[in-house]
Formats: structure tokens, sequence, C-alpha cells
């Protein structure tokens, strides 16, 4: 017989590890012992069965997987972080007693850690880091936002900054942004790199205070590892694309734009290099190359042979989607903006240059201005004001809600209704997709039509009749009781006469096949004299060339092959089926209902403006 195994031995009970047990483990500080835990990856755990992990206690205590801490006592980190703390009492004890060389030469020694080899361990693979890119993202933009104060180090705040526009310059290289939305939480963007969908928010650029209720040590250590991340992803995103690592303008620095300190008379090294990143910061010229030849023109998409794709019905979509990607990656293309000064400069530079367009603003604004206010090629000016006191003739202007309604919608929108001081329409979410049967507003249902190509606005006809029964309205609330009178008798009168009429026309059945036998006759002759005339003017004329629309031929197709899978599901199933397409008919009639209650508010609202506008004229 083997050996009893004893209770709290074996199981949940040593599967876990309490958070005071790990860190007397580890001989580390509680602070220590959670940055090492953001910085490795591994987080407190939920046992099923508390009681018997906690040895019959059931007291509220942190858990941690009891290999993740086996896992982190091999971590040549924590080295370090005893190095440091050991720093920390000598540099302190030397300010305390005045020793001013000793606390020199003990900053200059400090000890200092790399986290290279933890960002390696946690991300193999080059797919896995841009999996986990939208958190890392998130934190970097929004820190690069923070303004200098005590909880918040300077250096982080501008290594974040110039990590987030290497970034933004390898987007707009790649031409690789697909959804834009703004919240109020931030700016909603959404790329796809290298195949991944990776969706991120920038904060809005306003003024605020810190709140006292964060604790911004964890930040901080959380954007420490973020920013070694985004620099390794950064370096590898810049040569897939042949760019040069640090990025360099296509533009040589000319020496009137250098920086001379006054003594030597030498370009300032520092002034350089910040003059540099603001100019990077711009985003509006191209980046540099390592091979001869421009980096963002270089960018072409993958051409489809029979051999990788077996289907040609496959083969003929994957073209189509390639040839709209590429439409829509040149949205801009050809056309020049201009943006004032109330207008957010650099999210609208980064939207514009990300889909071919070249943009500006006025020099005083910023750095990096490409061309100024009185360019006659300007097309569009961005502008956030109603009212606009110097107008130039050839160019649009347009509220700044017009290029990220035009990014969603994949073609640029009539611009009448973001004309400066008009009500904006509704901005609506590209991150809401709609299934089969489900409620669709009527905004995105116009704006779906006009991708397709109909014809989504009110018939003219209809708004017609729609004008004359609100005149009739009108006309008959204003009228007096003498005018209703007069019409009622004449009611009379037509409905009178309009039954002598009838009678008149009712005839005896020999006259009717008179009648029909004469009309028949008359039909003959007429189609024996138009195929006479056809044959007269008989004449030969070039053939019209019928142009397939691939897109609907697929859509056939693929609703073809949806009813064959219907029709082949087996009796088993057939049960379950049944069941989810009744789901699918409740929510098409709740889809429906939603949609009657919708229309008619907006024809009792569309009513009483045209009932005011009446009234006004």
């Amino acid at each position: 017989m083997g050996k009893p195994k004893r209770k709290y031995e074996s199981g949940a009970a040593t599967a876990y590890i309490t958070r005071n047990k790990a860190v007397r483990k580890l001989q580390l500080s509680i602070a220590d012992f959670r940055r090492l835990c953001i910085l490795k990856g591994i987080y407190p755990q939920e046992p099923k069965h508390k009681k018997v992990v906690g040895k019959g206690s059931t007291a509220p205590k942190t858990y941690y997987y009891s290999k993740d801490i086996k896992f982190l006592a091999h971590e040549p980190i924590i080295g370090k972080f005893r190095d440091l703390k050991h720093f920390v009492k000598k540099l302190r004890k030397a300010v305390v007693k005045g020793n001013d060389s000793a606390a020199q030469r003990l900053r200059a020694n400090k000890p200092k850690y790399s986290l290279d080899h933890i960002v390696r361990e946690r991300y193999p693979s080059f797919t896995d880091a841009l999996r986990d890119l939208e958190d890392c993202l998130s934190m970097c933009f929004l820190f690069a936002t923070f303004p200098k104060t005590n909880v918040t180090h300077l250096d982080f705040i501008h290594l974040c900054r110039r990590l987030t526009v290497e970034f933004l310059h390898y987007v707009i290289a790649s031409r690789s942004l697909r959804k834009v939305f703004i919240s109020i939480k931030g700016i909603y963007l959404q790329a796809e790199v290298h195949g991944e969908k990776t969706t991120w928010i920038v904060p809005h650029r306003v003024g605020y205070s810190h709140p006292t209720d964060v604790d911004y040590k964890i930040m901080q250590t959380f954007v420490e590892f973020y920013t070694t991340l985004l620099g390794f992803v950064n370096y590898k995103l810049f040569h897939t694309i042949n760019l040069h690592y640090p990025p360099k303008l296509e533009l040589d620095t000319n020496e009137d734009h250098v920086p001379h300190s006054k003594k030597t008379k030498k370009p300032d090294r520092f002034a350089e290099r910040e003059a540099m990143e603001e100019r990077l910061a711009a985003m509006t010229q191209s980046l540099k190359t390592i091979d001869a030849g421009g980096g963002e023109d270089e960018v072409e998409l993958d051409e489809f042979s029979t051999s990788e794709l077996d289907d040609p019905d496959r083969i003929e979509q994957a073209k189509l989607e390639a040839e709209k990607l590429k439409k829509f990656q040149n949205l801009f293309a050809g056309l020049k903006f201009f943006l004032n000064r109330e207008v957010p400069r650099e999210i609208l530079v980064f939207i514009i240059r990300s889909f071919g367009g070249e943009v500006s603003w006025d020099f005083t604004v910023a750095v990096g201005s490409t061309y100024p206010e009185t360019d006659e090629k300007i097309t569009h000016q961005i502008v956030d004001r109603p009212n606009i006191q110097k107008q130039f003739l050839s160019r649009y202007y347009v509220q700044p809600q017009w290029l990220f309604d035009c990014v969603n919608a994949r073609l640029l929108l009539p611009m009448e209704d973001y004309f400066p001081g008009a009500t904006l329409p509704p901005h609506l979410s590209p991150f809401v997709e709609e299934g089969e049967g489900d409620y669709i507003p009527p905004e995105k249902q116009q704006l779906i039509n006009r991708q397709r190509g109909l014809d989504s606005g009110v018939g003219e006809e209809e708004s017609e009749s729609e004008e004359e029964e609100l005149e009739g309205e009108v006309k008959g609330d204003s009228g007096s009781g003498e005018e209703d009178e007069e019409q009622e008798s004449e009611d009379d009168e037509e409905e009178e006469n309009s039954g002598d009429s009838e009678e008149e026309n009712v005839t005896p059945p020999k006259a009717t096949k008179r009648k029909r036998e004469q009309a028949d006759t008359e039909i003959k002759k007429r189609k024996s004299e138009d195929e006479a005339q056809n044959i007269s003017n008989m004449s030969v004329e070039a053939g019209k060339i019928e142009v397939e629309d691939k897109e609907r031929k697929l859509q056939r197709q693929l609703a073809e092959e949806k009813r064959l899978a219907e029709m082949m599901i087996p009796k088993k199933k057939k049960r379950l089926y049944h069941k989810i397409m009744f789901a699918k008919k409740k929510k098409t009639q709740e889809a429906r209902k939603l949609k009657e209650k919708r229309d008619a508010i907006d024809k009792a609202a569309k009513k009483e403006r045209k009932k005011a506008r009446y009234f006004q004229e």
C-alpha cells in the first residue's frame, strides 16, 4: 500500500499560493512584486473552491498560481530591483550628509535594466506582438498627452510621443487605416497591420488636471513595458516597407533650418534634434527609404493566380476586393486640403495623408506647413466656424466631420450637408455591423444604397404630392364654413354626373361584341402596317458590349449556394434550423416595427417643418 495523502497536500490546495507567501518567497516588497508581475504578464487568479484552497478558511485573499511564482523566482530582473533598492539607500545617505560629489557619482552609476528579454519571452513571434498591440497603443497615446507633473516623468512622455508618431508614419506610408470614429472618450482608429485589425483610442487634446484616484505608478510600469514593445514593433514594421528606422525625412536638412549656438556658431545638436522631431510630428512629408525610390508608391497589392486558389469564383472575388481596397486607399488622391486654426490639426493630417491627400495650414500655427492659404490648387478648406469672412471661389469649405464620414463610407460624400454653419448629419459608428434582420437606421440605409450605387433620395413626385396634401390640409384648416358647403355641393353634383355617365356607358351585349370585333380588326391592320414599315426601314447597327456586373453575379452564386445548403440539412437538424429561422423572423418583425415607428416620427416632423415654412411664406 502507498502512503496515504494528507488533507490539503495535493490538488487545488497546492496549485495556488497567497500574495503574502509569494512576496516572502521572492524576498521582494509589495511594490516591487506588483511591478514584476506587470512586466512578466502574471495576474491574480480566482480559485473555484476557496475553502479548499484556503485550507478551511474563506477569508478574502489574493491568490496566484504556484507555478507562476516558481517561474518568477528565476527572473534576472529581480537582482536589478535589489540593486536599485541599495542605490536609493546610498543616495539618500549621501544627500543627508551633504556629500555632493558622492551623490553625483552615485547618480552617474545608477543601475539600469532592459526589458528586451521579457518582450521576446512574452511574444515569441511578430504576429503575437501585433495581436496584443491595442492596449499598448491606447496607453502610449494617452501618456503622450499628459503634462509634466510630479507623478508623470517627462522622459516617458517624450518617449511615448516619439513612438506614437513613428507608428502613425507607418500607417500613412502603408495606407493601412480603415475606420475612424469620434466619441466622448476620444477618437477611435482602426488599422490593418499585416492582416491583423488593430483598434486604439487617441484622446482629445484638452487641458485637464490629473485625477487623484488613479495609481500613476502602476500606469508608468505598464508604459515602461509598452514602450519597449512598441519600439520593437516599429522597427520591424518600418523595415517591412523599406523605410529607415529611426525615421528620416525625404528632404535633406538645409543649413538655414539648422539652429546654431551663439558662442561656437556650430549646429546645436539638441536644437537640431528637436526641430527634426517637430517636423516628423507634422506628418506632411514622406519618409526616406533605404533603397532608391519612394516608399509610399512601392506598396503594391498581391496578384492572385490560379495556382494559389483553385476556385475561379474565389479568385474573382479576391480581385474585386483588391480593386476596391486600392480605390479606398487613394480616396483623397489628387486633393489638396488647407486646415483652419480651430480644427484638430494632428488627427486630420493623419487621416488625409493616410488616403493620399496633401494638407497644409498657416505657418504661424505649427512647424511643417507646405503651402500657403492663397494657393489656387487647394480644393478643400476644413473650417469649424459658422461664418468665414474671406472665401475663395475655387475651393469647397467643409466641416471636419466630412473627412471622417467619407472614410467610413469609403467614398466621397456630397458636401452640401457639411458646409459651414449647416446642421451636420448623424455621425454613424463604423464598428457597428448590422446582421441579417437587424434594424438599420434610415441614415445607414441611405449610406448603404449610396455605396451600392442606388438612388437613395426621395422621389420628386412623392415630395410634390406631400406638399399638395399639406397645402390642402392647411387650406382646409384655414377655410371658412361657406367654402366647405360649396365644396360639398360641388362633390354632390360630381357624384350625380358620374352616375349619369355610368348609366350611359352601359350597352347591350350585342353592341359590345361588335365593338370588340372592330377593335380586333383595327389592331391587326396596325400590326401589318408596322411590319411593313420595319421591313422597309431595316438597317445594320453597331453592336453594344454588355457590361457584366461581376459583384452581382457573385452575390447570386452565394445566394444559390446558401439555398442548396439549406436543402441539404439533415432531418435531425431541421428542427434546430427552423428554430433559428423563427428567431430571425421575430428579429425582422421587431426591426420592421422600429422602422415604422421611426418613419412615423420622421413624417410628423417633416409635416411640422413644412407647415411652419408655409406659414412663414
